[in-house]
């Protein structure tokens, strides 16, 4: 019958609009600012006794506590206003101690029954109060020392290959001591060293009947070197944050060696602090001969569960580094405790096996390398806020000692690990990879508008006022089918913020510049209906037969101009970047439910109004 849907067709339309309805409700509530609390360690756990620890120091410091609560790797403490975050971190930093990682959150308010149907509130931006942001420093002096250290062990191995005799060793800063007992010896090392690594600069000298060589790099070969472990940390650390599974990220270098990371609505701030900062990496080396020379081997501590034993003597030397890992992969051996599948590239794995091949019943180290701080004392910052003065070290530890039996590839395993979370933690930083040099966090924020609460207010107004002059222009110009409009505008808006929601699409301020152009063009395409049925009305035709040839004859027309404005969204998206993303992800995704609000859902509406009336005159 003319200008009836279906049964079918109509319960679809409802069944679109309820669910639309019940995805856009968790944005009515607004997230509590909070503070998460996570182990320093994967291995340590959060519980009641943690929380209530926190909370005692903050009650006692006069902070207001809405609530906590433990989750299954943190814990969160919920507070009453943002302007609280950073002295509650602070207190509860200075209750805990060390062992403990205290990041600022936003912790969600939505109901369990919305959570437990995948409900979620529109991820913001970072322009509209949402994320979190941290400012790095890179420690490129260790870059330069950790170079220096590659350079003294492949010097050493190509003296020891051409029979010279002599004590190479690193020296302080950016240079290497080799000492010589001859004159000869000393002149063979440096043809050696030209032929090898005639980057390094050279000095000569005498002393206490010792014929010494320094070896320096140059300015340039040390500025490579930091730009090098700078991009090296920017590449890491994107890779670690895909893991982490954040939207629409901000990594970039600020200064000569700084890097700032921006995490829109993150919501585990203390694991992605842990995870961004970890400078883990592994060494394999040869347990040292008891005969070894005093020079060439160190002396470490196994972690705990690494093995029986208290300490083992290890050759300076390295097999390879954490470099040359190309993948890794967490698992359970056959006793069923955690393991690191690991991966590594041709020339780590041709390394692995010739050192391997080469000491069959000897044994072979993992040592796990990690940047730590330890809280040497507190002091006051600008704002009068009590912050942590910290000290930075590294920590050197066996995970596994153990024989080799048979010649190793570019695929192995290591255990030794305490537990799966340290697993699998170990394989995400090993996957991700290695960061060139220590990362040191000097500043953490909650991040407020950055464009200015100011600018946030001017834009949502922008979209209140420009929504009610549209609609009051469709009411009035349209009459009954502006009500419809209306009702498709106001339907459309909510199926678009439903929409982003279920997609974890993040809004920003020029998103929101996006859905005012997205109202525009809905209102477009039913001013192009409605012009169409006056026409057909002015011809002539019924009014029931005005309305089926005004939506059949539009829709072409409202397709063909939805559509290159959809080309175009898509376009913007795939090189756009930042802001130009978020403007692209609502245009899309507003043309797209724009063309059926306003299309399906006013046809809907005007057969439930006139469909199955006869009718003289239509109010158009």
């Amino acid at each position: 019958m003319l200008n009836r849907y279906p049964l079918w067709k109509n319960l679809l339309v409802a069944l679109v609009l309820v669910v639309s309805t019940i995805y856009a409700l968790p944005n009515l509530y607004p997230p509590d600012p909070a503070i998460q609390i996570s182990g320093a360690s994967s291995a340590l756990a959060i519980d009641d006794t943690v929380l209530d620890r926190a909370r005692a120091a903050l009650e006692e410091a006069g902070v207001a506590v809405k609530g906590s609560e433990v989750g299954p790797r943190s814990g969160l403490v919920r507070l009453t206003g943002i302007e609280q975050q950073l002295r509650a971190q602070a207190l509860v930093r200075r209750a805990l101690g060390d062992d403990f990682v205290v990041a600022l959150n936003l912790a969600p308010t939505t109901p369990a029954w919305l959570t437990a149907i995948g409900g979620a509130p529109l991820k913001l931006g970072l322009d509209l109060r949402g994320g979190v942001h941290f400012l790095l420093q890179v420690d490129t002096d260790a870059a330069v020392v950790k170079r220096i250290a590659a350079y003294e062990t492949d010097l050493r191995k190509k003296l020891r290959e051409q029979r010279v005799r002599g004590l190479v060793k690193g020296g302080d800063g950016n240079r290497i001591d080799a000492s010589f007992a001859s004159d000869e010896a000393r002149t063979r090392a440096v043809a050696v060293i030209r032929e090898t690594a005639p980057e390094l600069q050279r000095l000569t000298e005498e002393r206490e009947g010792r014929y010494l060589l320094v070896l320096s790099l140059g300015e340039q070969q040390i500025r490579e070197i930091e730009d090098y472990a700078i991009q090296q940390n920017l590449t890491t650390l994107r890779n670690r944050v895909n893991e982490l599974g954040v939207a629409e990220p901000l990594i970039q270098q600020q200064g000569r060696n700084r890097i700032v990371v921006e995490l829109p609505g993150v919501q585990d701030t203390a694991e992605a602090k842990r995870i961004l900062g970890k400078t883990a990496n592994l060494e394999f080396r040869l347990e040292a001969r008891p005969d070894a020379p005093a020079a060439d081997r160190e002396q470490f501590e196994f972690r705990a569960g690494g093995g029986p034993e208290r300490s083992a003597w290890l050759e300076r030397d390295l097999i390879i580094g954490g470099d040359r890992v190309t993948g890794a992969s967490s698992s359970f051996d056959e006793n069923g405790r955690p393991q690191v599948n690991i991966n590594l590239d041709s020339q780590g794995g041709t390394l692995m096996n010739r050192a391997t091949r080469d000491n069959i019943k000897r044994r072979m180290a993992v040592l796990f390398l990690e940047r730590k701080s330890r809280t040497v004392g507190y002091e006051k910052d600008a704002s009068g806020n009590e912050v942590p003065v910290l000290e930075r070290y590294d920590e050197k530890k066996i995970i596994s000692l153990a024989t080799i039996q048979s010649a190793l590839g570019t695929q192995f395993r290591i255990t030794g690990l305490d537990n799966p979370s340290e697993s699998a933690e170990l394989a995400l930083l090993l996957r991700a990879g290695a960061l060139a040099a220590p990362l040191d966090f000097i500043e953490e924020r909650a991040i407020g508008p950055s464009l200015g609460a100011e600018n946030i207010r001017m834009g949502v107004q922008s979209l209140a006022i420009g929504a009610a002059l549209v609609f009051l222009a469709t009411l009035v110009i349209y009459r009954m089918f502006g009500v419809f409009a209306v009702v498709a505008l106001v339907c459309n808006v909510l199926m678009l913020v439903a929409a982003m929601s279920m997609l974890s699409a993040t809004l920003t301020l020029p998103g929101i510049a996006g859905i005012v152009l997205t109202v525009g063009m809905a209102v477009d395409a039913n001013v192009i209906i409605n012009a169409r049925i006056r026409e057909e009305l002015r011809n002539g035709m019924p009014a029931h037969s005005a309305i089926g040839a005004g939506y059949d004859r539009a829709w072409l027309t409202i397709m063909d101009s939805n559509l290159t404005t959809l080309i175009v969204g898509v376009i913007l998206y795939a090189i756009g970047t930042g802001p130009v993303r978020g403007f692209a992800v609502t245009l899309s995704i507003g043309i797209l439910t724009s063309m059926f609000t306003s299309v399906v859902v006013t046809r809907g509406l005007v057969n439930m109004f006139y469909g199955g009336r006869r009718l003289s005159k239509l109010s158009i």
